[in-house]
């Protein structure tokens, strides 16, 4: 499973999988000991033990030394910005969109509705201002992250 967590350094993409009782971390492998603590094997072939404690959606890591908070980004949220761009959080199809082009909004107005994994998701605009693009109609198919609308949001 793909994951992407905030970092310093911008977005970090992480695919997990489970293999027997170990992690696999992309490229390296958490194995979780008899006594609940989690050691680290990294593709360097440098190891240890990891601390890891889950604060919401933020992840802390304390490793040789170092310690690393990571915030899970949810699949489909947008990314900081003014650019408005308003994502599928899963596959689904399009069952209705409430709103065309040059059309104003206002925070939190359902602007599209979805159907992904038999239930109804509503697309709701993050703020006041303007629809730019419609990307998708009713009855089409989306994929997870795909920019369903685009919106500039009103200055303040």
């Amino acid at each position: 499973m793909d994951h992407q967590f905030n970092s310093p350094d911008g977005p970090v993409d992480v695919t997990v999988a489970k293999q027997g009782d170990d992690w696999i971390l992309g490229e390296h492998k958490a194995v979780l000991e008899r006594d609940g603590r989690i050691r680290i094997h990294l593709a360097n072939g440098v190891s240890g033990y990891a601390t890891v404690a889950k604060v919401d959606d933020n992840w802390w890591v304390h490793f040789q030394g170092h310690t690393f908070n990571l915030e899970r980004i949810e699949p489909g949220a947008t990314q900081g910005g003014n650019d408005g761009g308003l994502t599928a959080p899963m596959p689904g199809k399009v069952l209705d969109v409430l709103v065309e082009e040059g059309q104003s909004v206002e925070s939190g107005q359902t602007l599209m509705v979805l159907e992904a994994m038999k239930m109804e998701h509503r697309i709701l605009a993050s703020a006041t201002g303007t629809i730019t693009d419609v990307y998708f109609s009713a009855g089409d198919q989306v994929q997870q992250g795909s920019v369903l609308l685009a919106m500039t949001e009103e200055e303040d």
